[in-house]
């Protein structure tokens, strides 16, 4: 069993090679979590028993229409700069990458 690793140890190096991110993968990413974030935000704080941002959504319908709001509106925010968290985000990441 030894071995086994020992031969696929060439291969996982070259996989690790290949995968590197690039600066606009890792802000595509940093923008992505940062819009996940904002969505529930925007959730938490509809659920929390206010009438939500866009009006009630007490039925099905209605529901799911705030739901997408929220989720459009929380990419939106986070490719036009959202909280300012992407670009931390991002910064962080390519340190770590790029040394």
């Amino acid at each position: 069993m030894v071995g086994k690793i020992g031969v696929a140890s060439p291969q996982l190096a070259e996989i690790s090679a290949k995968a590197k991110d690039t600066p606009a993968k890792i802000k595509d990413a940093a923008e992505q979590f940062e819009g996940l974030l904002i969505a529930q935000l925007l959730k938490t704080s509809r659920e929390a028993g206010y009438s939500g941002w866009m009006g009630t959504g007490d039925d099905q319908a209605g529901q799911i229409g705030m739901e997408m709001a929220e989720q459009s509106l929380a990419r939106s925010m986070s490719s036009h700069g959202g909280l300012g968290l992407s670009a931390v985000i991002a910064k962080g990441l390519q340190k770590s990458s790029y040394g």
